[in-house]
């Protein structure tokens, strides 16, 4: 018999079975009863063994995406070493040619020349010590949402990270697919803060030892890239190694690079505009009213690129713009924050003010130039990776 307590729904239709003399008599048959228990339990199963498939799909696309990206940032870092080592092995005018520039470094540095296996070597070694870091903090940035994000339960996919076998990073960051409108205000501002302060759990470890291993070295006339200074850059430049002499540029291994685009992903995330973190946390504290601000920063974002000329941050803009400045609302935006989280989320948002700069990339032009001995000024650090 069925007691008060049983669920009718949890029971085996063989069960059932034995009770169906005691069920009321209708129009319909009482087999109908148990035969849409049964149709119910079928679905429900079959519910789960697509969703099941589906989150295996989703892992899977994950963990190659994941690789592609280890080998994408490893590639730019070393140089593409490895085409460079078959190119060697089809080609002996191409090694030649690669123990002429060796050599010709060797005369300009006044070190001893190396052979073409150590240069590659050591090419190998330099895109490990920027891609296995830099990957960490992208993994530990992107699993700060999703582990919320399951916290919480509110539906969001594996992190998918975007490679981009091309300098100066090699990759484009890594996003998180999470349903519209299922999150509540509390849990939308859990999950969007978690990932810039995970990440910066790992990046500044990271960016301060790579900075301790870097240091001063004279200015060359020779081009590269110069990547921009934040704050906290400078910060910690000048705690650990001081002020540069004239004619030295601060020259910093791939180790600190790769804390250094720890930080400018942090930044870049937190801009308060649509979905990115820092839309996520601002709609969070502020509500609608942070749709005006999203608009004020793209415009001054559009000014400052006119006015200095560079368009560093143009795709980025273009991005935003295309997935909509607004932030949609939550499941309940009347839900209180708490005087916790509210601090929590200006103290994230104010990492802007230590973590963005102006011109995160540019060209080293140093043709006209004055020789490092005719400096009058420090020049500006220049973070060259170039590798022969």
């Amino acid at each position: 018999m069925t007691n008060a307590n049983d669920n009718p729904n949890d029971r085996s239709p063989d069960s059932l079975d034995d009770d169906l003399e005691y069920l009321p008599q209708s129009e319909t048959s009482p087999y109908q009863y148990v035969n849409t228990i049964s149709a119910d339990r079928e679905n429900l199963r079959r519910q789960q063994a697509a969703f099941q498939v589906h989150k295996r799909r989703q892992f899977r696309t994950s963990v190659i995406l994941f690789v592609l990206t280890l080998c994408s940032t490893f590639l730019v870092s070393s140089g593409y070493v490895p085409f460079r080592w078959l190119a060697t092995k089809v080609s002996p005018q191409y090694e030649q040619d690669m123990e002429r520039l060796i050599l010709e470094d060797a005369l300009k540095t006044g070190k001893p020349p190396e052979t073409v296996s150590a240069v590659m070597w050591d090419s190998v070694l330099s895109g490990l010590m920027y891609a296995i870091p830099l990957m960490s903090i992208l993994f530990c940035h992107e699993m700060g949402h999703y582990l919320q994000s399951v916290r919480h339960r509110v539906p969001a996919s594996f992190p998918y990270f975007i490679p981009l076998p091309l300098p100066p990073l090699g990759t484009m960051g890594a996003v998180i697919l999470q349903g519209r409108g299922v999150a509540t205000r509390r849990q939308m501002f859990d999950i969007a803060v978690s990932g810039p302060i995970a990440g910066l759990v790992v990046t500044i470890p990271v960016l301060l030892l790579g900075i301790y291993q870097s240091g001063y070295e004279k200015a060359t006339l020779s081009g590269g890239l110069e990547f921009g200074e934040p704050l906290l850059l400078q910060w910690i430049i000048h705690w650990i190694h001081g002020p540069g002499l004239p004619g030295e540029s601060f020259m910093i291994t791939t180790l600190g690079l790769a804390g250094w685009v720890g930080v400018f992903i942090t930044a870049m995330n937190l801009l308060p505009v649509g979905q990115l973190d820092g839309g996520h946390i601002l709609y969070t504290l502020i509500g609608r009213k942070a749709h005006a601000v999203a608009f004020l920063v793209i415009a001054a974002g559009v000014a400052m690129m006119f006015i200095q000329g560079t368009y560093t941050f143009s795709l980025l803009f273009i991005l935003l713009m295309l997935t909509g400045l607004r932030h949609p609302p939550t499941a309940n935006d009347s839900e209180p924050l708490g005087k916790g989280r509210a601090i929590l989320g200006w103290l994230t948002l104010s990492f802007l003010i230590i973590g963005f700069t102006p011109t995160p990339i540019a060209e080293a032009d140093r043709s006209g130039a004055a020789t490092p001995a005719e400096q009058a000024e420090p020049v500006a650090a220049d973070y060259n990776a170039d590798v022969i």
